[in-house]
């Protein structure tokens, strides 16, 4: 059985000092109590990478570092841009795409999701791709299809990297309001996305769940939900809740085996 997979997405928090305090933290606990059955990442600010990088390496821990965005481009005139070469020279693994934010906020379509994707597999890092609905999607009943429509249009034509390819379903109407889809709601849409996946090429693919995970709801999630993981946000900016829900996955897949 594949291991779990748990990001800590920072968002825009921490500053450097703020970040190497709480990556000693992660890392002394995550000594202190390994999890043997998950696979950790940590995505900093880009302000913070080397930092975070540093760190890990200094502490000879296993813990992951993952960026929350990168350029489609190798390199040029881009101002305020960052590429995947870039990142890979700094020890980066995995590159957090399409998040519901950068789609939101930064109007981050389709088509630059795709090719944001293509740019990190072929540049020869691991890819988060982020997909979910909004509210009023759900409302109508419309979530499998929108969801299908964002796994088609971004993963078609990069099936030989398909074991460097996670899926986070990430529904926007559960991202930072408090509120967590049921583990019912979780489930179906898991094996929705499951069944997309394997028509794409991508069975073995892991699918994390993002949106309100916290250290007292996440035990039930990846129990009853069938979620191989988490894309955790607010919850992450402090070590004990984020190892909580680390070991919350590693207990449960301990039972699986």
């Amino acid at each position: 059985m594949a291991k779990a997979l748990v990001i800590g997405n920072w968002k825009m928090n921490l500053d450097y000092v703020e970040a190497v305090h709480l990556t000693q933290q992660v890392a002394a606990l995550l000594a202190s109590r390994p999890a043997e059955r998950v696979d950790v990442a940590l995505a900093p600010p880009f302000v913070d990478l080397r930092s975070v990088t540093s760190v890990l390496e200094a502490e000879r821990s296993l813990v992951t570092v993952a960026a929350q965005h990168v350029s489609d481009r190798d390199n040029g005139a881009f101002t305020g841009e960052v590429s995947v070469a870039m990142l890979k020279r700094l020890g980066i693994t995995w590159v957090i795409v399409g998040h519901s934010e950068r789609r939101t906020m930064y109007h981050m379509d389709d088509a630059s999701v795709a090719d944001t994707l293509k740019a990190v597999l072929r540049g020869g890092l691991n890819a988060v791709l982020c997909v979910g609905e909004d509210l009023a999607t759900r409302e109508a009943e419309n979530h499998e299809s929108f969801v299908n429509h964002q796994l088609v249009s971004a993963l078609s034509g990069v099936e030989e990297f398909a074991e460097r390819v996670t899926v986070a379903y990430e529904p926007i109407w559960a991202i930072g309001t408090g509120v967590t889809a049921t583990t019912g709601q979780v489930d179906a849409m898991m094996a929705a996305m499951r069944l997309q996946l394997a028509s794409l090429g991508f069975s073995s693919s892991r699918v994390l769940y993002g949106g309100s995970v916290n250290a007292d709801n996440a035990a039930e999630i990846v129990t009853e939900a069938g979620v191989d993981g988490f894309l955790v946000g607010g919850a992450s900016l402090k070590a004990e809740s984020f190892g909580a829900i680390i070991h919350a996955c590693d207990d449960c897949y301990a039972e699986r085996r």
